[in-house]
């Protein structure tokens, strides 16, 4: 199948016209209007240090209907010690630079260039991009960042140095998505981490039939702060 070569233009081809592990476009930039148009079409550039821009549309899509959230018994009761201090979009810059960093097993170096970090530093300051962070006092122990358009929030990366860190904020996030009538979050491709919680595989025309229903909720710009105790929910 063919491989688009993206034109300055911020248009895309169709998603159903990417090859079968996903890559659809190469080329572009990442500036937040076409990250923006991108997304809203179920496509996300995922690439390293030395590539052009490639651009993906996978399928099948690992999404989390958050109505389905599972939360494991154990991580509940952890929950209940509040062992962190959980804030939203209080230091994206620290969470999108610590998720560059930390190794990540089977990986060599990172997909989170320089030049992605920039470009969602942008989405950050432009209310479409957003962080979790988990704190140990002033010291930052955990997080997670994506991008929200609608009622949907495209799930980037995550970064743990404390146990059970990004999981507590993972949850509190989906926690507050919930009360704010938020229906899908988006991981891209399966990982163990987010599967534990209840995300599931589907087929990329039912990924993009829920992508078009939650675009129809109006977007939420940021910054963003929890509406109640991050930790309600263990309680419950």
């Amino acid at each position: 199948m063919p491989i688009y070569a993206l034109p300055e233009a911020h248009i895309f081809p169709d998603p159903r016209a990417a090859e079968p592990r996903g890559l659809l476009a190469i080329g572009g930039d990442l500036h937040p209007d076409r990250l923006i148009k991108a997304y809203c079409l179920g496509i996300f550039p995922w690439y390293s240090d030395g590539q052009p821009i490639l651009w993906h549309s996978p399928d099948p899509r690992f999404v989390l209907e958050l109505d389905q959230l599972h939360v494991p018994r154990t991580l509940k009761q952890r929950a209940r010690k509040q062992p962190y201090r959980i804030t939203m979009d209080t230091a994206f810059d620290e969470v999108i630079g610590a998720c560059a960093d930390i190794p990540r097993l089977g990986q060599d170096g990172t997909w989170i260039t320089d030049e992605m970090e920039q470009a969602y530093g942008e989405l950050f300051e432009l209310g479409f991009a957003h962080s979790v962070e988990a704190w140990i006092d002033e010291q930052l122990v955990g997080g997670l960042y994506g991008v929200s358009i609608g009622g949907i929030f495209f799930g980037e990366s995550m970064f743990s140095r404390a146990a059970d860190a990004s999981k507590l904020a993972f949850v509190a996030l989906v926690q507050q998505l919930k009360l704010w009538d938020f229906a899908l979050l988006d991981s891209q491709v399966y990982t163990d981490h987010v599967g534990r919680f209840g995300a599931v595989e589907i087929s990329r025309d039912r990924y993009l039939k829920r992508l078009a229903e939650c675009l129809t909720h109006e977007t939420r710009p940021g910054p963003w702060s929890f509406d109640r105790d991050p930790y309600a929910w263990a309680n419950r």
